[in-house]
């Protein structure tokens, strides 16, 4: 029988600024389970005169950190939910949430690899659950992520993704579209067939790619793979927007 999500409600214990307009909370559960890499929940804000805002989140954590899972949240200017995440909530601020949700976009160590990676802005976040995952299950297949970002300032979890990829056997390419700083060595465009050849070529066609990101980039780089020679059934998606996980 399908278990039913239900709603509850989670505390939270940390708040972590990762760019100037992106957070990341740590949330306490009081019925946590572990998630799939790649989920989501959702998160449900309610007024004083009773008005609710619901919007979707993807775990940015492993599920090998347990009782507790993390929110990665871009601050959306006009949005309903994400300026009261980034702007106003603190260390003990408590607000529903429902989850883990998805079963499509979602990686573990039982599906294996070699993994390649493809993000846009803040879709990153699900695939740094992947990550971090493989670095907690002690995955040793390869793992490929490109990362495109309008400027390096926007970069989300730098210092981490450095880290990792040093010491865990993953190789990380930046495209910056916008501005680059001084002697910058990454793509300086956005991407493209060249691009996605060049990074997904030591991986073989075997490689499994999940991107996310904004529709247009979604759609360039699941097409672009197919013309460089990965089928598309190993290629999944998800699509961030304002209003998306």
């Amino acid at each position: 029988m399908k278990r039913s999500i239900e709603w509850q409600v989670a505390t939270v214990t940390s708040v972590r600024t990762e760019t100037p307009e992106v957070k990341t909370l740590t949330l306490a559960l009081p019925n946590w389970m572990p998630h799939r890499p790649g989920q989501h929940y959702d998160v449900r804000l309610t007024a004083q005169d009773g008005y609710s805002a619901q919007r979707s989140y993807s775990v940015a954590s492993e599920p090998e950190r347990t009782g507790e899972i993390e929110i990665t949240v871009e601050r959306i200017g006009d949005g309903e939910v994400s300026p009261y995440l980034d702007d106003t909530a603190v260390i003990g601020d408590r607000f529903e949430v429902r989850g883990p949700i998805g079963g499509y976009f979602v990686w573990d160590n039982s599906i294996g690899g070699p993994l390649l990676l493809v993000a846009g802005g803040s879709g990153v976040v699900p695939l740094m659950a992947m990550l971090r995952h493989r670095g907690a299950a002690g995955v040793k297949n390869p793992a490929q992520l490109l990362y495109s970002a309008r400027t390096y300032e926007q970069i989300i979890y730098g210092p981490e993704l450095e880290m990792v990829a040093r010491n865990d056997g993953l190789t990380v390419s930046y495209t910056l579209t916008r501005t680059q700083p001084a002697g910058w060595k990454g793509y300086a465009r956005r991407i493209d067939d060249a691009m996605l050849k060049e990074v997904s070529a030591p991986l073989g066609r075997g490689a499994l790619a999940y991107i996310c990101g904004p529709t247009a980039l979604v759609e360039v780089a699941a097409d672009g793979l197919e013309r460089v020679g990965l089928s598309a059934e190993r290629i999944r998606t998800e699509r961030f927007g304002p209003s998306g996980p």
